[in-house]
């Protein structure tokens, strides 16, 4: 009778926190901060990449932003919304394809840097979320006060700045790890 070495045991990859149950985490008109009909409405459409450039399907996408006059919204509601109003907020779960998209206004400048709107993105492999910026390729004068960008090697600031995609449309991909990383903030 031979007896053989039991194996070793292999290694297990380390896990994050989850599954998650989804309960009104994306939530009805969530992408949508303002109605599509609304004068000064514009849409952003972007997809969640990993580090190979594969889509993320399961990602949530969050903004944050000020108002065309530069206004911080300071109220309640940013879940109830009534169709004419401005919260600030929206939220978007990515599609199979790792896209995304927001109806909002055209934020306007705050604190004297340049105009730009605040992106969160959860997703799988993440503790906690990823916090980045979307400035608009249009103030480009303005890019160079900003304090933030300021801080940002020349050759990075590109995955900042989103893309014209249209008449008032843009594009924004975000790109979690690899050769076009996105800039990612730490708090």
């Amino acid at each position: 009778m031979t007896v053989t070495e039991p194996a070793a045991p292999a290694h297990t990859p380390s896990q994050t926190v989850g599954p998650f149950f989804g309960y009104a985490l994306p939530y009805a008109a969530g992408s949508e901060v303002v109605p599509g009909w609304r004068e000064g409405a514009i849409t952003i459409r972007g997809r969640v990449l990993d580090g190979a450039g594969q889509p993320v399907p399961d990602a949530l996408v969050e903004i944050w932003q000020a108002d065309e006059a530069g206004g911080i919204p300071r109220r309640p509601g940013g879940l109830a919304r009534a169709g004419h109003g401005f919260s600030g907020f929206g939220r978007c779960g990515t599609d199979p394809a790792g896209g995304f998209w927001f109806t909002t206004v055209k934020p306007g400048a705050t604190g004297g840097g340049a105009p730009y709107i605040a992106v969160l993105v959860f997703a799988r492999g993440l503790l906690k979320p990823v916090a980045t910026r979307l400035y608009f390729p249009e103030d480009e004068a303005a890019h160079e006060g900003d304090p933030l960008l300021a801080e940002v090697p020349a050759e990075r600031r590109p995955t900042l700045i989103a893309e014209p995609d249209g008449e008032r449309a843009y594009r924004f991909d975000v790109h979690l790890q690899g050769d076009r990383e996105t800039v990612f903030l730490g708090f």
